[in-house]
């Protein structure tokens, strides 16, 4: 089986009657890809970034992100509020995000025991994703909105594939904690974010603030707890997908 990694070019590339059955594109840069002609039965693509209202991604002609949006503000009732622009609306955006993970995290303790710690195709297991969610706060909360000079937790957990050439990783655990730790530290900075909500004022959420992975990049108040709720939803849906599939018996899907 060919792979490809970062070092290999394949922009502007053109496969012509191809065999592309069963390719697994991860973490891959498809903008601007057009298919013509396509057999693409039993296809599936996770593209997270695609409801910043500047995408578009055309099946036949039609432009299927705003109904990918609804349906998943469907099957995740409190999603849709995510985008809330005032102090009510965020922390009741807020509120109903924290539903949804006490949902799951119920879910998760009537499952068997390791549940936490299964990997579906090499993705994060259930503990490492929460442990992703306390470096996400640390970042968009701690760094970006709070300006603490080390905001770090020890447990987060970094996607080394993007990980800031400036990052010191040595803030980090080397040694995986346990679940029961993963929950306290996760529940602690839930609990940030609600009290920094709480205190909002439409006079702060406008107020500007440095992108916490290039200063140079404005920001808001508003923006940095917006991009807090869409990793929060991302990462929930990823989470629920894996359960899933861990309840139909395979962890390799």
């Amino acid at each position: 089986m060919a792979t490809f990694g970062p070092s290999d070019d394949l922009q502007g590339a053109e496969f012509v009657d191809t065999d592309l059955r069963g390719a697994r594109f991860v973490g891959a840069d498809v903008s601007g890809v057009v298919m013509r002609g396509v057999q693409a039965e039993d296809v599936e693509i996770d593209a997270p970034w695609l409801f910043d209202g500047e995408t578009f991604l055309r099946v036949n002609g039609v432009d299927v992100v705003p109904l990918v949006d609804a349906e998943l503000n469907r099957r995740f009732p409190g999603r849709a509020e995510r985008r809330a622009t005032d102090p009510e609306g965020l922390a009741t955006a807020w509120a109903r995000l924290e539903g949804a993970w006490e949902s799951t995290l119920a879910r998760v303790d009537a499952m068997p025991a390791g549940t936490v710690d299964v990997s579906v195709a090499g993705e994060w297991s259930f503990a490492q994703t929460l442990r992703h969610l306390v470096l996400a706060t640390d970042t968009w909360l701690g760094k970006a909105i709070l300006g603490t000079a080390q905001p770090y937790h020890p447990y987060g957990l970094i996607d080394a594939g993007t990980v800031d050439d400036d990052f010191d990783v040595s803030v980090l655990a080397t040694d995986a904690p346990s679940y029961a730790e993963v929950l306290r530290v996760r529940a602690a900075r839930v609990a940030m974010v609600r009290d920094v909500i709480a205190a909002v004022t439409p006079e702060l959420l406008a107020s500007a603030r440095p992108n916490p992975h290039d200063p140079a990049y404005p920001e808001t108040v508003l923006s940095c707890l917006h991009t807090i709720l869409d990793e929060e939803w991302e990462h929930h849906r990823y989470a629920v997908r894996d359960l899933d599939a861990i309840e139909a018996g395979g962890s390799d899907v």
